[in-house]
């Protein structure tokens, strides 16, 4: 088998996505977007954008690296054959303009715990704690609430991930701005 990863427009993402992802949604706001290819045919997406949190760009890193706070805010596999995952993140990382500090979650409800940040290297920054939101129609996100704060639906804690891109310099600077502790995996 032959991988490839390159980037992808938004036409070929959305399908994959709305099909194939358990949020059955797109996020917010898609800055890059790359397809895993195996002999040419597209088995997998990732996307990378702003995050859905805007308190998290600055919670990250300080205020001064927020512009520079990214989110994994999709990862998607038709087959999620062995080490595609890893491949994907792995591969469309490097593809990423620097420097950059991506952030993402692992939810704990669909059992994810983070493998594929683990197998490439993200840091693990601890666990968001269980909450509850407005209920919304069609169990949507807070956002699309329907504005009865007595009807709450649980959020379920989320593992956290980040990944620095840079030069050495950058990457050390950016590791020591980091707002949250450095965690041994969670497995």
């Amino acid at each position: 088998m032959t991988y490839k990863v390159k980037k992808i427009n938004y036409q070929d993402t959305k399908p994959f996505i709305l099909k194939l992802h358990y949020a059955k949604r797109m996020p917010s706001v898609i800055q890059y977007s790359f397809g895993l290819f195996e002999d040419n045919i597209l088995v997998g997406v990732v996307t990378y954008g702003i995050p859905a949190s805007p308190p998290l760009c600055k919670g990250v890193a300080g205020e001064k690296n927020k512009s520079l706070v990214i989110e994994l805010s999709r990862l998607v596999l038709k087959n999620n054959k062995k080490n595609e995952a890893s491949i994907l993140v792995g591969r469309s990382l490097q593809l990423l303009p620097e420097p950059k500090i991506v952030v993402s979650y692992a939810d704990t409800a669909q059992n994810h715990v983070g493998y594929v940040y683990q197998a490439t290297n993200f840091y693990f920054t601890g666990t968001s704690k269980p909450r509850t939101d407005m209920a919304g129609k069609n169990g949507k996100h807070s956002r699309h609430h329907l504005g009865n704060k007595t009807k709450r639906i649980f959020r379920s804690p989320k593992h956290r991930y980040i990944y620095i891109l840079g030069n050495k310099k950058q990457k050390e600077n950016l590791l020591n701005d980091l707002k949250y502790p450095l965690m041994d995996y969670p497995k």
